[in-house]
């Protein structure tokens, strides 16, 4: 299990489709974090912080965690 965290409002901030800000006046209902709740995993096995790492970090965790290096698998996605 891989827990993608990042703040709400950070998610608020990448939201393209305003979501958070429609349910922020009620247009929309049941957004996670906003009107519905979020419980985050109690033991994931792997946690990213997307706030703070940047896409190539957070995918360097994610190879390092499957045991995957440079060459030794492909991976399409």
């Amino acid at each position: 299990e891989i827990y993608v965290n990042a703040p709400l409002s950070v998610c608020e901030q990448r939201d393209p489709k305003g979501l958070y800000a429609k349910a922020r006046t009620q247009e929309i209902r049941e957004i996670t974090g906003v009107s519905a709740p979020y419980e985050p995993p109690l033991t994931p096995e792997l946690e990213l912080c997307t706030d703070r790492l940047s896409v190539a970090e957070a995918v360097t965790r994610v190879l390092d965690a499957l045991q995957i290096s440079d060459g030794a698998a492909e991976i399409s996605i």
